[in-house]
């Protein structure tokens, strides 16, 4: 017996494209090839108006450096085209995706003045168009934009920043698109949670105003303003309060003994040192604007206090060696220095005795009355027998150079004091 094996060909069924049916069908319901939707709605007659209103996600970073700031919102769309007019029992409106947005007319809207812009497409694209029976439509999309801020850092930290995101057709004239906010100031909506860390959100508001190109002509833009106050507190911390403490420290020498070299030298070399730190961190953060700023004043006017408090030493240090000079230049021209110390001595008595006590040279009271200046008494007398000195000569001699450390203790804190009343009277 012969076994013969037949091939038969069994017919295969594919399943219809439901993606290709869908896009027929809508496109049927729609009339989609029945219309040029390269052209606007209601071509060659008045300007078709779109309606824009804005729900703001979230205000993500605001940069000083590159002056500009960061937004994620929800832009939508509102117009009418009869073109897209369908019937309906219901009345209900039909949803799509972004499939049916490349195919029909839609507002060529673009951020004036940004740098970086996207839609969102995870999990897929953030686009919707709803179309309703009598032909209107509303287009959304979830964008985020990083857009210019031209900020005025004269007043910086304690400053007041106002930045705007503007909107506009980029083709069509204001003859062919009226845009305009579809329910004037209500048409912007925020998120409560919406918070930075070095600004306070006060107020975000809208307006409309035309723009003007020389070759193009007039368009609708609308504008997203917000204003931002900056936070304090982080300055305070990091900028202020260490320059007050830089320049309080630097007061510090002046209760220093004036020979007391080792101690008074390295503390103001040391706060002269740490006020350039903090100047030169505070402005690596900073754009290299050309003026000056609120933050500056306040640092550079306390480095120059700090560094005052280092002149004032070599002042002192400089009135002392010229003082001592000048009484060892007194006592040789002594005729005598009977009943007084020996000039060794005397010097070692200078050494260790209060500058204010000085004119005695360590002599002990007598009957409990000071022998005051005797080496200037004894100087006269000699002036009076010889003749040739002056008293003047050993007058200027008994500069008291404790004086300046006197008066520094007083003058610089009341200085800086006055100096923070104006300055935060000012600024804040």
């Amino acid at each position: 017996n012969t076994t013969r094996l037949c091939n038969f060909q069994i017919p295969i069924f594919k399943s219809p494209d439901i993606t290709k049916a869908w896009g027929s069908n809508t496109e049927r319901l729609l009339r989609i090839e029945d219309h040029d939707f390269t052209m606007r709605p209601g071509f060659g007659g008045p300007a078709v108006p779109v309606g824009v209103d804005v729900q703001v996600e979230s205000l993500d970073a605001i940069s000083e450096v590159d002056m500009d700031f960061t937004m994620t919102l929800y832009l939508r769309h509102y117009w009418k085209d009869e073109r897209l007019a369908f019937k309906s029992n219901h009345n209900q409106s039909m949803t799509f995706d972004s499939r049916l947005v490349k195919k029909i007319w839609v507002p060529d809207m673009f951020f004036v003045h940004s740098k970086r812009s996207f839609t969102h497409d995870t999990t897929t694209d953030n686009v919707m168009l709803r179309v309703y029976p009598d032909g209107k439509v509303l287009y959304s999309l979830r964008v985020t934009v990083t857009a210019m801020c031209s900020m005025d850092l004269s007043r910086f930290p304690l400053d007041t920043q106002t930045c705007s995101l503007e909107i506009e057709s980029y083709a069509y004239t204001d003859d062919d698109l009226l845009l305009y906010w579809k329910e004037g100031n209500r048409s912007l909506n925020t998120d409560k949670g919406i918070s930075l860390s070095q600004f306070l959100i006060q107020e975000f508001h809208t307006t409309t105003r035309l723009a003007f190109y020389s070759s193009t002509g007039w368009y609708n833009r609308l504008y997203i303003n917000f204003t931002l106050r900056r936070h304090i507190f982080f300055f305070l911390l990091q900028t202020y309060f260490p320059a007050t403490l830089m320049v309080m420290l630097s007061w510090v020498s002046f209760w220093i003994d004036r020979r007391a070299v080792p101690a008074r030298v390295p503390l103001g070399i040391t706060t002269v040192l740490t006020m350039s730190t903090i100047i030169t961190g505070v402005n690596a953060s900073m754009p290299r604007v050309s003026y000056i700023k609120a933050v500056d004043i306040y640092l550079w006017v306390s480095f120059v206090f700090v560094f005052l408090s280092v002149i004032e030493y070599a002042a002192v240090n400089y009135l002392s060696t010229l003082q001592e000079r000048k009484e060892r230049k007194l006592r040789e021209r002594l005729p005598c220095t009977c009943g007084m110390a020996h000039p060794g001595m005397m010097s070692a008595s200078y050494s260790e005795v209060d500058a204010n006590t000085t004119g005695n040279y360590g002599i002990p009271e007598e009957n409990g009355v000071k022998r005051e200046r005797m080496l200037v008494q004894l100087a006269m007398e000699s002036a009076q027998v010889t003749g040739h000195v002056g008293t003047s000569a050993y007058s200027n001699a008994w500069i008291d150079t404790h004086v300046i450390d006197k008066y520094s203790r007083v003058i610089f804190p009341g200085s800086y004091i006055l100096f923070n009343i104006i300055y935060w009277s000012i600024y804040s």
